[in-house]
């Protein structure tokens, strides 16, 4: 994934500032993502997103809305409106650079918005909120207890997060007169609403309102136990990946051929968390899964260690080259597994930096089906044959050169 500073026109005409997070492959589809109230687009849930996404071919722009974060513009100026406004702004910025946002994702009070929004830009195919509220008004009870001094003053300072923030009455106004279920019936992209059970800021039924509303398609999952602002890694990760697999049903993600005789492209390993040992592993457009390293060794065991990848590879491979074997002949092999062990721990020789022994690879392969011995003593002269076999048997030489 690359990142571009993205700048455009808000709705009052200051400059907004914004992030455009790009696939390192193929570019299949935009989403557009609005940030919770008060919040910024660089929150960890906005980035993760944007990173999975990106990872699936989908370019994800991210903004401050005005008066927040790095965008200019005054907060006690804006309101519910606004916001709109300025999701329809970023919108058209997209569209001018043939990138117009076919999936809308709004956190809080940013997915009552996106699902506003999602009624004026008929491009749209998909809309996800997370732990929006169904009625826009339901922010005010942040700051409850300021509004006499509100009204009263015309505007005043609220405590929110531990930050101070001048809000206006035509904010309160605004909030008031915005209602989202006749939206909500008329909505005709897909739906997903995300929200944690235990969520104390927008509680669970404002999600219950929101899923009834609408109509089908429409999908609800639950965050268990996660926070309002997802804050933690992991509840990031959950929701990314929730809405990287629901999107890919309703958005068009098919990647275009590749050229005659071109290689099957770049595997890329991106750390998921500098702490830890965690990575993102892309092949690319349309593959993602995670390498890890095990508990025992400073790792959060939520994949498999770059061992258990090469010996995955060779399994693979092997069983691969069976089948296409025994198709290309007509026998009758119904079912192939390949077990393959490796005597190497990772972690061990990553410290260690061992290289003065051979690998073995123990692979015990399993044919079913009623073949005859000839035929199974042939299967297995195919599996040696199998091109990682081939490569791991061989010598290979890695090139190594350090890039900006």
């Amino acid at each position: 994934m690359t990142t571009e500073k993205f700048t455009f026109t808000g709705h009052g005409g200051h400059a907004l500032a914004a992030r455009l997070d790009m696939p390192d492959g193929p570019h299949l589809a935009t989403a557009l993502f609005a940030h919770c109230f008060t919040c910024s687009k660089d929150i960890i849930a906005a980035r993760r997103i944007a990173a999975r996404l990106a990872g699936l071919g989908i370019a994800v722009l991210r903004f401050d809305f005005t008066g927040l974060g790095h965008s200019e513009g005054e907060f006690e100026n804006t309101h519910f409106s606004s916001n709109v406004e300025d999701i329809v702004q970023a919108a058209k910025a997209l569209n001018k650079r043939g990138m117009s946002p076919t999936l809308l994702i709004g956190h809080s009070l940013g997915g009552a918005a996106i699902l506003k929004a999602a009624s004026l830009l008929p491009d749209t195919k998909a809309v996800v909120t997370i732990g929006a509220p169904a009625d826009p008004a339901h922010v005010i009870e942040s700051f409850r207890e300021d509004l006499p001094r509100i009204r009263a003053e015309g505007s005043a300072e609220v405590s929110l997060g531990g930050r101070s923030f001048r809000v206006s009455e035509d904010f309160i106004e605004d909030v008031n007169a915005s209602k989202l279920e006749t939206i909500l019936n008329k909505l005709k992209p897909a739906l997903l609403v995300l929200h944690a059970p235990r969520d104390e800021v927008v509680s669970i039924d404002n999600a219950a309102r929101i899923f009834m509303a609408a109509k089908h398609p429409k999908s609800f999952v639950t965050l268990d136990d996660a926070d309002h602002l997802i804050s933690r890694p992991d509840d990031a990760e959950y929701v990314a990946e929730v809405i990287a697999t629901w999107a890919a049903r309703y958005v068009e993600l098919t990647p275009p051929a590749p050229p005659p005789g071109a290689p099957e492209g770049i595997v890329r390993a991106s750390e998921a968390d500098p702490r830890g040992f965690l990575q993102d592993i892309q092949s690319g457009p349309s593959h993602h899964t995670f390498a890890d390293e095990p508990l025992a060794y400073g790792g959060t065991n939520k994949g498999m260690s770059p061992y258990g990848f090469l010996s995955a590879g060779l399994a693979a491979c092997t069983a691969m080259t069976i089948r296409m074997y025994a198709r290309r002949k007509g026998w009758p092999l119904d079912h192939v597994y390949v077990d393959v062990s490796h005597d190497k721990v990772h972690a061990q020789d990553a410290e260690t930096g061992t290289r003065d022994r051979v690998d073995k690879f123990q692979r015990e392969i399993c044919l079913e089906g009623d073949l005859d011995a000839d035929q199974k003593a042939r299967l297995l002269e195919i599996a040696d044959r199998c091109p990682v076999h081939r490569t791991l048997e061989g010598s290979s030489k890695v090139v190594t050169k350090l890039i900006d």
